[in-house]
C-alpha cells in the first residue's frame, strides 16, 4: 500500500531522503534525475524501496500511503468489505513498526543506553564511593542486568518476528479486499492514496 509516485517525489524533493537520492544518482550515473526515472528504478531495485521503508520506520513515519474508506458514501453491498478494510488498515498501522529489522529498531538503542548507564553506575559505586570490598557483588549485579537485558531482547525479537508475520498476513488480505472493492466498482483506489506526508516540513 505504498504509493510509488509519492515515494519518487519525496526522494527527489525532501531533504530527509538525500542519501537515497545520492544512491539513485549513482545508479543512474548522472546528477539530474526525474521523478519518473526514480520510480522506474524503485520498481527494478527492491533494496532501494526497502531502504526508503526502513528509514521511515526508524523515524516513526508510515509506509502505508492509503487512507480509510468513507463508508457513509457506499451502498450496502460494499459496506461490509469497506469496514473490514478500514479495520485491517488500523491493525497494519499498529503493527507496521515490527516490519523493521529488529537490529535496527529503537528498542536496542534504548536497551544499550540503559546497560551503559548501569555500567557507569557500577564504576561510580566501586571507585568514587570506595566500595572495593563489595566490587564482586556489584559486578555480579551488573552481570545479572546483562543477562536480564539479553533475555528481554530475545523475547522482544520473538515479538517482532511474530508481529511481522501477522502484519504480512493482514497486508495480503487487505490488498485483496481493496482490489475486490475496486473491481466491484465500490471505490476508486487512486482516490484513496495519500499524496504527501504532513510529517515532512
Amino acid at each position: 500500500m505504498i504509493y510509488l509516485d509519492r515515494v519518487a517525489r519525496e526522494i527527489k524533493r525532501v531533504g530527509f531522503y538525500d542519501s537515497l537520492l545520492q544512491d539513485v544518482k549513482a545508479k543512474l550515473g548522472r546528477e539530474d534525475v526525474s521523478e519518473e526515472e526514480i520510480k522506474e528504478l524503485l520498481l527494478k531495485d527492491e533494496r532501494l524501496l526497502k531502504e526508503y521503508k526502513d528509514l521511515n520506520l526508524e523515524y516513526n513515519l508510515s509506509n502505508i500511503h492509503i487512507k480509510t474508506i468513507d463508508t457513509s458514501r457506499l451502498d450496502s453491498r460494499c459496506q461490509e468489505a469497506a469496514k473490514l478494510f478500514n479495520e485491517n488498515l488500523q491493525k497494519l498501522k499498529e503493527l507496521e513498526k515490527y516490519t523493521l529489522d529488529f537490529s535496527r529498531s529503537s528498542f536496542l538503542v534504548i536497551l544499550f543506553s540503559v546497560e551503559f548507564f548501569v555500567l557507569f553506575s557500577v564504576q561510580y559505586f566501586i571507585v568514587l564511593l570506595s566500595l572495593k570490598e563489595y566490587q564482586w557483588l556489584i559486578y555480579g549485579l551488573f552481570l545479572s542486568s546483562i543477562a536480564i537485558a539479553w533475555w528481554y531482547a530475545k523475547k522482544e525479537r520473538q515479538k517482532y518476528e511474530k508481529n511481522a508475520k501477522y502484519f504480512h498476513e493482514i497486508y495480503e488480505e487487505t490488498i485483496q479486499i481493496l482490489n475486490e472493492l475496486e473491481k466491484s466498482g465500490c471505490i476508486d483506489k487512486k482516490s484513496l492514496y495519500i499524496q504527501k506526508s504532513d510529517e515532512h516540513l
